[in-house]
């Protein structure tokens, strides 16, 4: 089966027409390939030899064509001619938390949002909900579509952005709270999520992460049968999402929860079994049985998924075990002494330290902290209040909000930053890896939060500098660019002999590209203290202590694993003290 994709964002049928005159005329007749509507090209499939001279063709790279296998011949959803198609849903278990594993633009919202009831799936033909449930009869999926109908099953859903919660809501936190409350567990969710101070404030000034924990206790107060959660991570910190895993746990006791994630520790903290989703982005998506969450990040991990004898990944992402490299055989290139920085309502003291050429750092720590200050300061945005930062490097800063308030094509941007854009070696460590190759032609404006945070990486390390600071780059990365980007930094650092230092909450991310750590402690908001870089050990160790949890590795891709809290090795751990693999998996 062949499916043709038409991204109507990108399509320009009226600037390209001189160009492609041959493959989108104006006005076509008959039994062509190509004909428009509306103004509008699409392509009839069943026609299409998918030659792929339309898709060179397009300017705008607007079209895709791709071959699906036979067994992929009915989509259980497809946003229309040329549109993006879904194959196939998961289903929810009861007293089980159920996640969704798989890469932006694939389809898991659009799951998510027809088995919670807020849309109706069209079996690719505009069917209505007789049919759907007809052509799943039979089936436990069937079966639960049908309750859906029916209104014999009740749904709580968190959406997946909640910055847009403001816009259809006015008023105070509490309030909000109050009328979702259906269960009578709004003061322990208000404790759990640390909401009380929140509970005067209107809506409508919460940043993120506060929007985020108010959505989460929202959803998980409701009464419902089934809990759907779409990204809980994004704005949160480490201490956070622990906070909120627990009270997602709770709920799925006696109900079923399902969870749309991409931080991997999370997801293997949250999850008993997970549903892969694999394709092309954008495209179609094809939801996998359910596999058991280990077994699952497992086969996503290497890129393979046997039972359905699909390769998704060329490669797999190694997690490896770096031997510490001796630190007189590694240059110093800065060292700095104690420092801080007062404001009207929170100080940062930093404690001496020293960076050398070709580490990669990361730090980690709770938000309202200091880290971003932190870098600031290295970076000369900020200048600190007491002690004298004379670094005397070129630095080269990320920072944690990006903004792109002008009208400039990527590859402009890029080109303004170096001069190697179009060498072979730039296109091969950083375009290709981080998948910019279609945004060139997009200006900054135009680029989704994702889109502009990968840009925003790239441009980060082209520049000519000592050291890079990067702040939270994984924000609005799913999961495959997320490994990439690590890798990509990494590879850098390694090649260079150049310094990074990576402000980041996910912990997969800070194990895969960090050779040291640094831990920023104290209370959030009010005070803050910046610890030295130390090996991953040392560092690791304190961190994970503080926040009441153990990591062992994976026997099979030796990738960081929690431990379920309780367990026989997570209380085992805790009593030797080493929250971070035991001594032997490093050795």
């Amino acid at each position: 089966m062949r499916i043709a994709v038409i991204n109507r964002d990108r399509c320009q049928p009226r600037k390209c027409a001189r160009e492609c005159e041959y493959f989108c005329p104006p006005v076509r007749t008959g039994d062509e390939t190509i004909t428009f509507v509306d103004g509008k090209p699409v392509i009839t499939e069943n026609l299409c030899v998918g030659c792929g001279i339309c898709v060179r063709k397009c300017p705008f790279g607007a079209i895709t064509i791709i071959n699906l296998p036979d067994e992929l011949e009915n989509p259980t959803h497809r946003y229309g001619d040329n549109g993006f198609a879904l194959y196939g849903l998961p289903v929810p278990t009861e007293g089980r938390v159920t996640g969704l594993l798989g890469p932006n633009g694939i389809g898991k919202s659009t799951a998510v949002a027809i088995l919670s009831g807020l849309m109706a799936p069209n079996l690719g033909r505009g069917a209505s909900w007789k049919e759907v449930i007809e052509s799943y009869s039979g089936s436990a999926l069937g079966d639960y579509l049908r309750r859906v109908v029916e209104k014999g099953v009740k749904t709580a859903y968190k959406p997946q952005y909640v910055d847009r919660i403001p816009k259809s809501y006015s008023g105070s936190v509490e309030g909000l709270l109050e009328k979702t409350d259906e269960r009578g567990a709004l003061s322990g969710l208000a404790e759990k999520m640390n909401l009380s101070p929140l509970m005067g404030r209107e809506i409508s000034s919460l940043s993120g992460g506060e929007l985020q924990r108010v959505a989460i206790a929202a959803c998980a107060a409701r009464d419902a049968d089934v809990y759907f959660f779409d990204e809980i991570s994004p704005y949160l910190d480490i201490y956070q999402r622990i906070n909120a895993a627990s009270a997602i746990r709770e709920l799925s006791e006696t109900r079923s929860v399902m969870v749309v994630e991409h931080d991997l520790a999370l997801l293997d903290l949250l999850a008993e079994n997970v549903h892969l989703v694999y394709g092309t982005p954008g495209a179609y998506g094809v939801i996998t049985r359910p596999k058991g969450v280990r077994v699952g990040i497992n086969q996503y991990i290497k890129g393979y998924f046997p039972e359905e004898n699909i390769r998704v990944r060329s490669e797999p992402i190694v997690f490896e075990v770096h031997a510490p490299r001796a630190e007189k055989d590694v240059p110093l290139l800065a060292k700095y002494e104690t420092f801080s920085k007062r404001y009207t309502s929170f100080v940062l003291e930093a404690e001496r330290g020293e960076i050398r050429r070709g580490e990669v750092v990361g730090i980690l720590g709770p938000n309202g902290i200091g880290k971003s200050t932190y870098i600031k300061i290295l970076a000369g945005v900020e200048e600190p209040t007491t002690g004298d930062l004379k670094l005397k490097l070129k630095v080269s800063y990320k920072p944690q909000y990006l903004k792109a308030d002008f009208d400039l094509p990527v590859q402009v941007f890029l080109r303004k930053i170096t001069p190697e854009f179009d060498s072979s070696y730039y296109q091969s460590e950083f375009v290709k890896p981080m998948g910019l190759e279609n945004l060139m032609d997009q200006t900054m404006e135009e680029l989704s939060g994702g889109e502009l945070q990968r840009v925003a990486i790239v441009g980060c390390l082209s520049r000519d500098a000592d050291l890079y600071l990067l702040d939270e780059p994984s924000a609005h990365l799913d999961v495959e660019q997320r490994m990439m980007a690590a890798k990509v930094m990494r590879r850098f650092a390694e090649s260079t002999e150049r310094s990074v230092l990576v402000v980041d909450h996910d912990i997969y991310l800070i194990d895969l590209l960090s050779e040291k750590l640094m831990v920023f402690e104290g209370e959030a908001g009010k005070r803050g203290f910046a610890h030295p870089p130390v090996k991953m050990r040392e560092g690791m160790n304190r961190f994970l202590a503080s926040i009441g949890i153990t990591f062992r590795r994976d026997e099979d891709t030796r990738r960081p694993r929690v431990n379920k809290p309780g367990s026989r090795l997570d209380r085992s751990q805790r009593e030797t003290g080493e929250y971070y693999y035991y001594a032997d998996d490093v050795a």
